[in-house]
């Protein structure tokens, strides 16, 4: 299908969600879900050149744009939009997540004041800090300040050294493996185990994957997040085929899986795993990857910019944007963006394909950004419709052997 119409002036057709009408939905009584995760962009240049990454080497260059550091008056502002946010919708606790680029960028003393001014514009709600990192710049000083504010640390991290250099370079083009390993270990310290939030890794289908899991399981994180990489119909991701058949990223994640859920008590999670599970079983999904749980997260840039997530930067220039700013706008504002509503509406949400589907509730279309295809938007199928759909099936068939019958959807 083009998206383009004939004429002097040819421009591209509105996809969809841009074509919600959100005024028809609210006045049929849809209710949208208000932020409770908050994604601070405290810093937005970054000291790792990772070469997948989706911020600094897709088509949407608008970091180039922003100021290094999120300013004090910044800070100050979004403080207070979440704390008037929680106030009308009642929300007894949010989550602030800070991030970048790299967030430890920022220093010490701005990631201390951003933490002292969040709580203290919203005294009676109950602030859950927590923060992604690269790791390199991590040591005893970041750590005993996030000991001490409850601030919980997630490292990325893709495997062993060989591995995890071939991607993750320092801007000089050396490894990172060695500055994150040391990070890591002070993480699996006794006095800061209660701040490591776990290991994310993205899959590389080159990388054996027992062997990934063995080497992220080894520093002994609490959880490990284990990612597809980026892509739409438009780019499809690395090694992902024409043929719809095949499944190249479920044959590497269900190795895994099979791996870790043979050992019965494994010595950490696996969120995309356990996820799935939670889901079959009758529960809701906690994260956006996957299931049908309305999306309420919020990112906010360094310079105050309100922004969908970041994942849509995948998409291209402007995909991310809403047209706002907490210095004008409160976060209500954002909550009628047809791309905020589009990611709430559950099932309604979903294109036909995915609504047909026996397991629609729980791969929930997969994320969001993943579904893009010129011409009909985010109405799609995931790219790796495929992936999940036999990834879903195998957990499903193997946990069915261990439940009573039928307990799994």
């Amino acid at each position: 299908m083009s998206n383009d119409i004939e004429g002097p002036q040819r421009r591209a057709l509105p996809e969809w969600p841009a074509t919600l009408d959100v005024g028809m939905l609210l006045a049929a009584g849809w209710q949208p879900k208000p932020f409770r995760q908050f994604i601070l962009k405290v810093h937005s240049r970054c000291n790792l050149a990772c070469d997948y990454c989706y911020v600094y080497t897709l088509a949407d260059q608008s970091w180039s744009g922003q100021p290094l550091v999120m300013s004090s008056e910044i800070v100050a502002v979004a403080a207070r939009r979440i704390a008037e946010h929680a106030a009308r919708h009642r929300i007894p606790a949010v989550q602030v997540i800070l991030h970048g680029g790299e967030p430890l960028l920022a220093g010490r003393d701005r990631l201390s004041e951003i933490i002292t001014t969040m709580r203290a514009a919203a005294p009676d709600v109950d602030v859950e800090f927590s923060m992604q990192t690269n790791g390199v710049l991590l040591d005893e000083d970041y750590l005993a300040l996030f000991a001490d504010q409850g601030v919980r640390v997630g490292v990325s991290l893709d495997g062993g050294e060989e591995v995890n250099d071939r991607h993750r370079k320092t801007v000089g083009g050396r490894g990172s493996y060695r500055a994150v390993a040391r990070a890591l270990e002070l993480l699996g310290r006794p006095e800061y185990r209660s701040v490591y939030g776990g290991i994310l890794c993205t899959i590389d289908l080159a990388n054996d994957p027992v062997e990934i899991y063995e080497s992220l399981a080894s520093f002994l994180p609490p959880k490990i997040d284990l990612l597809l990489p980026h892509g739409t119909w438009a780019e499809p991701p690395p090694g992902q085929s024409t043929d719809t058949s095949a499944a190249p990223y479920a044959d590497w994640l269900i190795t895994v899986f099979d791996h870790w859920y043979g050992q019965g008590q494994p010595v950490t999670g696996i969120r995309l795993f356990e996820e799935i599970i939670h889901l079959l079983l009758g529960g809701t999904s906690g994260v956006e990857t996957i299931g049908l749980t309305p999306s309420t997260l919020l990112v906010i840039e360094t310079d105050g910019t309100i922004e969908q997530s970041d994942f849509l930067k995948v998409v291209g220039p402007g995909a991310a944007m809403t047209g706002l700013n907490i210095t004008d706008h409160d976060l209500d504002q954002a909550l009628h963006h047809p791309g905020v509503a589009a990611r709430q509406l559950g099932l309604e949400g979903l294109s036909e394909t995915c609504r047909a589907c026996r397991f629609s509730t729980i791969c929930g279309g997969g994320l969001y950004a993943h579904r893009y295809r010129p011409g009909t938007g985010h109405l799609n199928p995931s790219v790796y419709c495929a992936d999940l759909y036999r990834l879903i099936h195998h957990v499903r068939s193997r946990i069915q052997r261990d439940l009573p019958k039928g307990q799994a959807h």
